[in-house]
């Protein structure tokens, strides 16, 4: 059974306490019955950049000017993004049992993945400005255009997050084909690397890619004190704005074919 858009959209509304309650469960359920408990939410993105730091920097010997702020704002950005789009993609089929049960907006369930990873992303952050105090690199008034670029990445990882939902229930193999995707995109994006290391021949691979506009657009803000690139920040914004409406009044209609798929 379809239904209109509005009818949608008030459904999504009036369920905005499970909403609340999915975001929170989601957040304690990854360190449930840890020694460390939520100390976990600092540790996992410290622990992620000090990995690659030590590859890098300590065994590779890479360094390079404001490597080490480098390093932290590219890798802990990059795992939100991987993050959110492995979660959103299995968001529905991992809740297969309650959505046969009882009549939920499906769209809920990749929004909640991505408000659950935005949270995480806010520990991410404190990683992140220790790392540019600890290096003397205190961000400037550009700082504050920082609200807009995590609304941006926000509205990116729900575009996408809404399309792998809906697609993982129909065709699972997409969820084992993310973690060459994401694989992919951290070698094709500065994640760990700078631009300009890239040969001449390659650096479109560097234009067209909406991740490294985003990350340019965190770096830009926070380390090197410039403003963003706004034609890049408001393009993708625009655009994942766009993809995120039309796919939410995709769902509307469509999302009574999930049922027969799972």
């Amino acid at each position: 059974m379809t239904t209109t858009v509005n009818q949608y959209l008030h459904e999504l509304w009036k369920r905005k306490d499970l909403l609340i309650y999915q975001v929170s469960s989601g957040l304690k359920a990854q360190h449930r019955n840890t020694f460390l408990g939520y100390l976990w939410w600092l540790l996992d993105p410290l622990l992620f950049f000090l990995m690659y730091y030590f590859l890098r920097i300590v065994l590779m010997g890479r360094a390079g000017e404001n490597i080490v702020p480098f390093l932290a704002i590219g890798l802990i950005v990059f795992r939100n993004f991987s993050s959110s789009l492995t979660g959103s993609a299995g968001s529905i089929t991992g809740q297969a049992g309650l959505i046969t049960q009882v009549y939920l907006p499906k769209a809920m369930f990749p929004l909640s993945v991505v408000l659950t990873q935005l949270v995480n992303f806010g520990f991410g952050l404190v990683i992140i400005a220790a790392v540019l105090v600890a290096t003397g690199l205190i961000p400037g008034p550009e700082l504050v255009w920082l609200p807009l670029v995590i609304l941006t990445q926000t509205l990116f990882h729900l575009a996408i997050g809404l399309f792998m939902a809906y697609a993982c229930a129909f065709v699972r193999d997409l969820e084992n084909l993310l973690r060459y995707v994401t694989r992919v995109m951290r070698y094709t994006s500065p994640v760990i690397w700078e631009v300009d290391r890239l040969p001449d021949s390659f650096q479109w691979v560097v234009a067209i890619n909406p991740f490294a506009w985003l990350l340019n657009a965190y770096r830009d803000v926070l380390m090197y004190g410039s403003l963003p690139s706004f034609p890049h920040l408001f393009a993708l914004l625009g655009g994942s704005a766009v993809v995120s409406t039309a796919l939410v009044v995709f769902y509307s209609y469509n999302e009574h074919r999930i049922i027969k798929a799972l």
